[in-house]
């Protein structure tokens, strides 16, 4: 019984220290990281998506800029390999806090603290 309680301690542990696996079929891209399923994000970050793979037109200048990863909290890879594009903040004056940044792999990241952590999306 001790033992029991002990273990879903521990996991629940891991889980809010961002340890534990959070989706078993993530690609090895999103290792690392939180996940989020494409249909549990925002209905504004699903917009900003669809956007993206139709080539645009996004509503922001900065929409499709080149994401410099100074935070660290991405893979490093090569500046210009990672581009980023504002999800709209429902009564936001400005652009807000919420991203999705792209990698030319494919990858897809989602922040709503504007860089202060990602979570892969997977589709």
């Amino acid at each position: 019984m001790l033992l029991r309680f002990v273990s879903r301690v521990l996991l629940c542990v891991l889980v809010l220290a961002g340890c534990a696996p959070t989706d078993a079929g993530a690609p090895a891209w999103a290792s690392d990281l939180a996940t989020v399923r494409e249909s549990r994000l925002p209905v504004q970050a699903r917009e900003t998506l669809r956007l993206i793979d139709a080539g645009g037109p996004f509503p922001y200048r900065k929409d499709g800029s080149v994401f410099g990863n100074f935070e660290k909290l991405l893979p490093a890879r090569q500046r210009g390999y990672y581009h980023e594009y504002t999800v709209p903040t429902p009564g936001s004056r400005d652009r807000g806090a919420r991203r999705i940044v792209t990698g030319r792999g494919d990858e897809i990241y989602y922040t709503d603290d504007h860089y202060d952590s990602f979570r892969a999306v997977l589709r």
